[in-house]
């Protein structure tokens, strides 16, 4: 190309660039011109695409790398009630928290909720423990409280229990439990006992957002992610998204060129007993790859069916399969092998893993191939075998792996044991056996979105409250987990042509990041942020050197939301601060003559 006539519109100049391109792994300069990479090396080599109307950003010697891809996300979902959430993501103390749920109350109108829902664990806590029922009663004694912990449990004040309606009469759902005192009234505790469809089903009677507020969400959403780097998403769809009503507000912000996200979205069948029906409906509607570079169909899942599916509650004992999982599977993968469609399937165990894959080997063999015909890959795996992991690659399947045990560790290892932790799941057997490995975080009801907290758990076999999980042979390198959330989500969605490292002829996708990945302490490598975000060659995120050279997002407009007050993740402290905090909460328990844990509380704390 010639540099004078085809000036660029975008050079980041003066960084240390990971491009991730095996041909030129490092760089200095980029030069970017309709959305695309049309220059990578050094100030020479990005000179001639100089104009009048370049805009130039000095990277001052940072680290810059491609734009994160997070492989298995909820970001529709998310976006649709991203400013009704109090986020909890990064708070380091549960007097913090609730000192937050407090004020939230107080600004809350009244008709509304107060809702924490995912992203957090007891283990980041200094107090290392749950709020309780009287906590949320206290800090909101009028206001509806609903607080999400994973997917194994919900807590609900007494204003919520109300508004939900629960009472004695009240059944427990199928897989579920609504916790009785000994009137036989609500406690205001919800247990998955394993499903999770009692805690799904009781956020959904909150109210939601009007269809313009949920554009506005998306948009803040998009851009809390773009904070941390991330310009791709595979959104894994999930229970009460339903296709196209639930998809509308992403598909009008693609429409209007608004989206800074990436998005590559599954289709999840709704209904137990109706999943070929949602399939045939959606087949007749869509195929994957329609779309654009910014919002595109990737195929089913991550359940084709819900008999099948297994639960990640680690509190409680391994769910049995029920008798028709098999032939629910088997109706629904034919039904989309024949009509050309890929998929994902979440799949926790490896009983699970194993059946389904007795029914890929039945549909393979039918066929007289090898393989699938489809791209499709399970998601989480955390207990797959070494013989499954051959007869996936047989099979050409792939994985995508999520950093639930960060989350819930402790948890899986009181029921499980050490040998069974220090594996689950076992990516570096994954990664060796040459499979495709994306990494992702299955926000925002489980974990937090925050990349930075997958890429640490890859890269240390910790979880978040610094136990270690794993050993030293189940660790990643530190570019190979960079790896897994470009390359490999580029390679899960069909597009590693098209993004995943910083070359020429690739989308424009970066971020200048706030410490160097590569050589920064363990400790810090949940704190690293970006300070300039590039998606498709536009600047999506800017913060300080950069302030305010990124797009106009207009405020929030939902004065009470609490995204308006609090932002998303909280990153205020800093690893020594955290630490100081600790400190001075435990010496302030000593004072009150409290006898302090050094580990988790026992009974329900522990569990849940």
């Amino acid at each position: 190309m010639d540099g004078a006539s085809q000036p660029a519109d975008l050079i980041v100049r003066n960084g240390t660039f990971y491009t991730g391109d095996p041909d030129l792994p490092e760089a200095t300069a980029v030069a970017i011109k309709d959305g695309v990479f049309i220059a990578v090396g050094d100030d020479a080599t990005v000179a001639p695409y100089v104009g009048a109307a370049t805009r130039i950003v000095d990277a001052l010697g940072r680290r810059v790398i491609p734009g994160l891809n997070d492989s298995h996300t909820h970001v529709i979902r998310g976006g649709n009630n991203y400013l009704l959430e109090l986020r909890w993501d990064g708070v380091r103390s549960l007097r913090q928290a609730l000192a937050m749920l407090r004020e939230q109350a107080v600004r809350t109108p009244t008709g509304q909720w107060v809702r924490v829902v995912g992203g957090w664990t007891p283990e980041q806590f200094a107090e290392k423990r749950m709020p309780t029922v009287a906590e949320l009663n206290e800090a909101a004694p009028e206001t509806p409280v609903f607080v999400l912990h994973l997917y194994q449990a919900a807590l609900l004040n007494r204003a919520a229990v109300r508004a939900v309606g629960y009472g004695k009469d009240t059944p427990n759902p199928p897989g579920g439990e609504i916790v009785r005192g000994r009137d036989g009234n609500p406690t205001g505790l919800l247990l998955a006992a394993p499903a999770a469809t009692v805690l799904y089903s009781t956020l959904a009677k909150g109210p939601v957002l009007a269809d313009e507020q949920k554009l506005e969400s998306t948009r803040h959403f998009f851009r809390e992610l773009n904070r941390f780097g991330l310009t791709s998403a595979i959104d894994a769809a999930g229970g009460f998204q339903d296709f196209p009503d639930d998809y509308g507000t992403v598909m009008q912000l693609a429409s209007r060129g608004e989206l800074t996200l990436r998005v590559a979205y599954h289709l999840f069948p709704q209904t137990a007993g109706q999943e070929l029906d949602d399939l045939r409906r959606w087949i007749g509607m869509v195929k994957p790859g329609d779309g654009d570079q910014w919002l595109r169909a990737n195929g089913a899942g991550e359940n084709l069916a819900w008999s099948p599916a297994d639960f990640e509650n680690f509190a409680e004992p391994r769910p049995e399969l029920l008798e028709k999982a098999a032939a629910d599977l088997d109706a629904a993968a034919r039904l989309l092998i024949e009509n050309g469609w890929g998929f994902r399937l979440h799949a926790t165990y490896d009983e699970t893993i194993r059946q389904d894959l007795d029914v890929f080997e039945r549909i393979a063999a039918d066929a007289g191939d090898a393989g699938l015909g489809v791209p499709w890959f399970f998601d989480h795996a955390e207990t797959i075998s070494d013989q499954s992991i051959e007869r996936v690659k047989a099979l050409g399947g792939n994985v995508s792996v999520q950093n639930r045990m960060y989350f819930q560790g402790r948890v899986f290892a009181n029921r499980y044991g050490k040998t069974a932790t220090e594996w689950a799941p076992p990516v570096t057997k994954l990664l060796d056996a040459g499979l495709t490995v994306g990494a992702g975080t299955d926000a925002t009801r489980v974990s937090s979105y925050n990349p930075w907290l997958s890429l640490h758990w890859l890269t240390t076999g910790t979880d978040i409250g610094g136990n270690r999980l794993y050993r030293r042979e189940n660790i990643v390198s530190r570019e190979t987990a960079l790896q897994m959330y470009t390359v490999a989500g580029a390679k899960l969605s069909g597009e590693a042509d098209r993004k995943g490292t910083i070359t020429p002829g690739k989308y424009a996708d970066l971020a200048i990041l706030s410490a160097d990945y590569f050589t920064v302490a363990d400790e810090q490598i949940p704190y690293i942020e970006s300070e300039l975000t590039v998606a498709g060659g536009r600047i999506v995120y800017a913060s300080t050197q950069y302030e305010g050279q990124d797009e106009t997002l207009p405020p929030v407009t939902l004065e009470w939301s609490p995204v308006a007050h609090y932002g998303g993740y909280q990153q205020a402290l800093s690893v020594t601060e955290a630490a100081a905090e600790s400190a001075e909460h435990t010496a302030w328990r000593r004072a009150r003559g409290e006898h302090v844990r050094q580990h988790h509380h026992s009974g329900f704390n522990d569990a849940c």
